[in-house]
């Protein structure tokens, strides 16, 4: 047995699998484990992703937000044990791998556009579009 083929086999059962599908430009909430003394408590960091390295066990994230105007960022491996929890908020449209110019932004040009591509946002459109129109229909044959 080589020793790739060991290193591989203890990785394997630390690989968290119940992750949730992140990508670059995503709002997250990472929820991490913060021990204070005896205590354990869970705090949320909330922030855009703006970076994803390494692979397999090695996999990190680099989350970025604003506090009291200024900017935050914070690296976590996600198979880490400290990492509790990590929840998409909000899918972000990033045409890049790495968001470093996210850096350089103040305010509402900070934001990056929701991600609509594809035919299952289009799907959702067109069954919107329609009940919207079924409404307006009710309603007029309801007035007259």
């Amino acid at each position: 047995m080589s020793q790739a083929s060991i290193l591989q086999a203890v990785v394997k059962d630390q690989i968290k699998t119940d992750l949730p599908d992140v990508k670059v430009g995503d709002t997250v909430d990472v929820h991490v484990r913060i021990i204070e003394g005896a205590k354990e408590r869970i705090q949320i960091f909330n922030g855009v992703v703006i970076k994803m390295q390494g692979g397999g066990i090695n996999r990190t994230i680099t989350v970025r937000r604003i506090v009291a105007n200024e900017g935050v960022e914070r690296a976590f491996p996600i198979n880490s044990p400290r990492v509790s929890k990590l929840v998409v908020k909000r899918h972000g449209d990033a045409r890049r791998a790495k968001l470093y110019f996210l850096r350089d932004r103040i305010g509402k040009k900070r934001r990056l556009r929701d991600r609509r591509r594809g035919l299952s946002h289009a799907l959702l459109t067109v069954e919107k579009a329609a009940k919207d129109k079924a409404k307006k229909e009710a309603k007029a044959n309801k007035e007259a």
